[in-house]
């Protein structure tokens, strides 16, 4: 059985957060003279530490409540934060499917966990046998599954995950950066039915906000209470927020952009099925789409000198491009240069 209090690190346990002059003292009105903030101008006052707001908001749409809703500074503190709360550096480890995103590497490396990494098969699906003896072997305090996948975009069985979910003590974390463009449903709606998920999502790919630097983490109760202890007090600006707070008040723009950005995808793998120097279009249920090209090298460098910049994975996959989705105008440029290489 599941044991929250078994994985956490013994100081985060010991650990008492951080109080605020905004935690203590909640109204909105008033004469500030609490946290030591200029009396002067319109970004002078500390933004709301707890971001009640769009919590709430998402809480509404998700189906949940906001104390199951964590705020960070981007996806990338979720992770890291994962790490500082469950993982003592040095003696615990972490593990991954490859090739995947390369944030829980670094993050990884950086809080000194070895991370384990199990190749995806030929499919780019999980080896259920492969992975789950790995676990079993390991213990790993921390799972780290994005799906759809990043550099790859399918989507991992969901059969596989729940397996996973169900076999470790540790806690799994399910990141959807790229659900949105995604005809599987999010693990949100089975969120209660694990003690031990984590879902991350983002505002920087379907809505558009990549600078504003605000992900979203989905969790137990007791798991967000953890995030919100060990986070710095003030992780998300006014700004941020702000801006987040806007795309979810606008939700026709959201849509319009998604189903142009879907639309564009189609774009893009009709006409590759027509370069001959494109060998295998991969599935994708992103915004982007990964292509094996003759030469990838050759061709990234070559569309890099005529300013279209894709990103060259042939490090991790053998010649390969992954190629964002652009407009429908950077799409054609795009798909013209590649028919003159």
């Amino acid at each position: 059985m599941f044991n929250l209090n078994s994985i956490i690190r013994p100081n985060i346990l010991a650990l008492k957060a951080y109080s605020s002059a905004r935690d203590e003292y909640k109204g909105s009105e008033g004469i500030f003279l609490d946290a030591n903030e200029n009396p002067y101008g319109s970004l002078n006052r500390y933004p709301d530490p707890n971001q009640l707001t769009l919590k709430s908001m998402l809480a509404e749409r998700s189906a949940v409540k906001k104390e199951n809703v964590f705020i960070g500074n981007g996806s990338d503190e979720l992770i890291d934060l994962a790490f500082r709360i469950f993982c003592i550096p040095g003696k615990d480890k972490a593990f991954t499917f490859s090739p995947t995103y390369g944030m829980y590497n670094v993050s990884a490396a950086i809080n000194d966990v070895e991370l384990i990494e199990s190749p995806l098969d030929s499919e780019f699906q999980i080896n259920l046998n492969l992975a789950l003896a790995t676990i079993n072997k390991n213990k790993p305090k921390l799972i780290f599954i994005c799906s759809p996948n990043n550099p790859t975009g399918n989507t991992l069985r969901i059969s596989d995950i729940e397996s996973i979910l169900n076999s470790t003590n540790g806690i799994v974390i399910i990141d959807e950066a790229y659900i949105d463009f995604s005809n599987s449903p999010s693990w949100l709606t089975r969120l209660n039915k694990f003690p031990n998920l984590i879902i991350l999502q983002t505002f920087s790919k379907a809505r558009g906000l990549a600078s504003a630097r605000i992900g979203i983490g989905y969790s137990t109760p007791e798991i967000i209470a953890l995030l919100n202890k060990a986070k710095p007090p003030y992780n998300v600006s006014q700004l941020n927020q702000k801006a987040a707070i806007q795309s979810l008040n606008n939700e026709a723009q959201y849509q319009t952009n998604l189903k142009l950005i879907i639309a564009g995808k189609k774009q893009l793998e009709l006409a590759f099925r027509q370069i001959r120097s494109i060998k295998k279009i991969y599935p994708s249920e992103a915004n982007f789409i990964l292509i094996k090209i003759d030469n990838a090298e050759l061709v990234y460098n070559s569309l890099c000198n005529m300013n279209i910049i894709t990103r060259n994975r042939s490090a991790i996959i053998a010649n390969t491009l992954r190629i964002s989705i652009g407009s429908k105008e950077e799409n054609e440029e795009l798909i013209n240069a590649l028919k003159t290489l």
